[in-house]
């Protein structure tokens, strides 16, 4: 069985530009990233296919994980690594079964325990909650509270992705909660050195103990 990697869990940020993310996708993972999730709200059928096989070649070719979000078939056609479905994004148990035993499967659980609980009894590989602190890219999101991840780590067998408005001054916190891998998007994207922000995350990692 896949096991989903502890670390920084770079999430693409919407861009059309795929040279630009391809080369910093590959910055990321050269800085560390111990995973990344192909995830482009803006992108048509087209675009996403052409950025989720580039991206899948640079993923493979460092070891690194490929994730797709939100689209079960993308992921299958480019042969990625797994696949990442919210709660309106299909059956988890449907998805573990076309995925098969290989691949990995994650789930957005947003601040609930009960629904985490389902998720890993469908064949979740690891679940997300967030957001865990104010998110520039989902402002609106409801907050998971740093304890959920010390309930949920005394309950579910399964790595615990944290996600939403992570940066370096707060990441520690949701490290020592509990989270295995830190979901990123603006804090590492938007950087001016993807590379060495990507290592600046992996490096808590190092230096932080689990609660």
């Amino acid at each position: 069985m896949a096991r989903f990697p502890r670390g920084l869990y770079a999430l693409t940020p919407d861009a059309a530009d795929t040279p630009w993310l391809v080369a910093a996708v590959r910055a990321a993972v050269s800085g560390g990233a111990a995973a990344v999730q192909y995830r482009n709200k803006a992108a048509d059928a087209g675009l996403a296919r052409a950025q989720a096989t580039a991206l899948a070649a640079v993923c493979r070719a460092a070891g690194v994980p490929l994730i797709v979000n939100d689209d079960l078939a993308l992921a299958l056609a480019v042969d990625a690594a797994g696949v990442h479905l919210g709660a309106a994004d299909g059956d988890l148990a449907a998805a573990r079964a076309r995925l098969g035993p290989g691949k990995l499967l994650g789930a957005s659980c947003y601040a609930r325990l009960d629904e985490a609980q389902r998720a890993v009894a469908a064949g979740a590989d690891y679940v997300a909650f967030g957001s865990v602190f104010a998110s520039p890219t989902k402002p609106g999101a409801a907050r998971a509270p740093l304890t959920l991840f010390r309930d949920a780590r005394l309950q579910l067998g399964v790595p615990l992705v944290a996600i939403g408005g992570i940066t370096l001054d707060n990441a520690p916190a949701a490290i020592a909660a509990g989270a295995d891998a830190l979901a990123v998007i603006t804090a590492l994207f938007a950087a001016g050195d993807v590379a060495g922000q990507a290592r600046r995350f992996a490096a808590l990692f190092a230096t932080t103990e689990t609660a």
